[in-house]
């Protein structure tokens, strides 16, 4: 078993030295350790391989020796005043003695002369009581101006003793996540900053980025889900639909005017969202029988899953939902690069793994083809063949190909990167990094894609992100 430890350690020598010792004398391995003073002077991340009781051994006494939180202990906030006092001996004085009355621990202090008869102090503060913060805030507003500042991150000096805490208050507010959720979190970001420093990459830039991805989901909710919608007849049965949402992937529908068939469904926690404009767009649409045939099993093509009355998909591509069921790592968290953003993303978008109850497999790739013929899906009048990749992109990848009415849906094999909305675009730029790549193997994927373009020649293309397009006839 493996366990992941968020250790709290004394800035002294042998700190660690006194973990390893513990874990060691227990049986334990460490086979991950990750530490960062410029990022958080205390914090320590330690992936330990041991027997549950030896985990069980080693977290008493990590716990004992205080090097654990309490995890029923809500963790600290630190607010950030500012003070205007007059730049004369002693004005600091009476708010000092404020926060000793208060019993109120400073975390950060930054004072220095403006050239002018006030002095600015910042302070960064922790709040451990609410009611006793508004006291403090009221007894110092009484003895000079006070203004209270949003703590930013950029400005590494102001504490980096309380970084994760902070980090970690942040999303959990931003997202909504519960303590394990937000331990998670946490990990995860700790995971993709290691990574990315290993690249060379600034540590706050990997937390800046994280962030950002956090903010997009959750600004993006509610009336803030602004999809683009087009619509243009596939075939003399079939008229068909694409939502491109602000992220995630397209969804498309093709409507018979009996039955429903969707592929791929952008992200489940924008379902809320999406299912009532679905509904709005197609009369019936909750009634009506609706199959969901998905390109490749990433969480951001899922969306549609719950309401869908059966699921088409490549072998490979349900084995990867067989592995996240079984509670195993699927096959993009098997790769080290993506495996931290790939379960961060999870959490962010609250993922759950689909049923499998409802899931049909078109077929099974055999041969080591860049795209392998898998079977067929029929809907009205239109008749897809179903090609397979190697796994450029990801294993179970798929492709729908109906030469008749020149159709293809490629999923992310072949995006329109130019067909981007601003949304889209800001978005898409953060996978790339936090992933290394969005494609598990890059020679293959470039390779998939050729070959599609070369089938494309005057077909109408749907793509797994950006607008549908007419590809050039040479």
């Amino acid at each position: 078993m493996q366990k992941t430890y968020i250790t709290t350690m004394p800035d002294k020598a042998g700190a660690f030295l006194k973990a390893n010792q513990i874990i060691a004398g227990h049986g334990g391995n460490i086979v991950r350790v990750s530490y960062n003073k410029a990022v958080d002077l205390h914090t320590l991340f330690l992936d330990v391989e041991a027997d549950k009781k030896q985990l069980q051994k080693i977290t008493q006494d990590l716990g004992d020796i205080g090097y654990l939180a309490n995890e029923n202990k809500i963790p600290q906030r630190v607010m950030l005043v500012e003070v205007r006092l007059l730049d004369v001996p002693g004005a600091l004085t009476p708010v000092l003695e404020l926060l000793q009355r208060h019993h109120i621990n400073i975390s950060y202090l930054n004072a220095q002369q403006s050239g002018t008869p006030y002095q600015h102090i910042r302070m960064g503060l922790y709040i451990e009581e609410p009611a006793v913060m508004k006291q403090l805030l009221d007894d110092m507003s009484a003895i000079c101006d006070v203004k209270i500042l949003e703590y930013s991150v950029t400005e590494k000096i102001l504490d980096s003793t309380v970084f994760y805490i902070e980090f970690a208050n942040e999303m959990r507010d931003i997202l909504g996540l519960d303590r394990r959720q937000t331990n998670q979190f946490i990990i995860e970001s700790n995971r993709i900053m290691q990574m990315l420093d290993g690249k060379d990459q600034a540590p706050f830039k990997s937390f800046d980025y994280i962030r950002r991805f956090a903010r997009f989901i959750a600004g993006h909710r509610g009336s803030n889900y602004q999809p683009i919608i087009s619509q243009r007849r596939m075939s003399p049965q079939v008229m068909g639909y694409i939502v491109e949402p602000p992220c995630g992937s397209n969804t498309y529908l093709l409507d018979d005017g009996k039955e429903l068939l969707c592929i791929d469904g952008g992200f489940r926690c924008f379902l809320p969202e999406l299912q009532p404009i679905l509904e709005s767009m197609i009369p019936g649409f909750s009634t009506r029988k609706k199959t969901v045939a998905l390109t490749h099993g990433d969480i951001d093509h899922t969306g549609l899953l719950p309401i869908a009355d059966r699921v088409l998909l490549s072998e490979n591509c349900y084995r990867n939902f067989v592995l996240e069921r079984e509670g195993k790592a699927d096959y993009r968290e098997q790769n080290p690069l993506h495996a931290p953003y790939c379960c961060l993303s999870k959490v962010i978008t609250g993922y759950t793994p689909p049923e499998l109850d409802r899931m049909e497999i078109i077929g099974r790739k055999l041969d080591g083809k860049t795209l392998s013929h898998i079977g067929a899906l029929d809907f009205a009048d239109l008749h897809f063949e179903v090609y397979e990749g190697n796994g450029g992109h990801v294993r179970g990848e798929t492709v729908y190909v109906d030469t008749e009415n020149r159709l293809m849906f490629s999923g992310d094999n072949w995006v329109n990167i130019k067909g981007f909305s601003e949304d889209q675009m800001a978005f898409n730029k953060l996978a790339p990094y936090l992933m290394t790549s969005v494609n598990m193997d890059s020679k293959e994927a470039t390779a998939c894609r050729k070959q599609l373009q070369k089938w494309a020649k005057g077909m109408f293309v749907c793509p797994g992100h950006g607008m549908w397009f007419e590809a050039a006839a040479k």
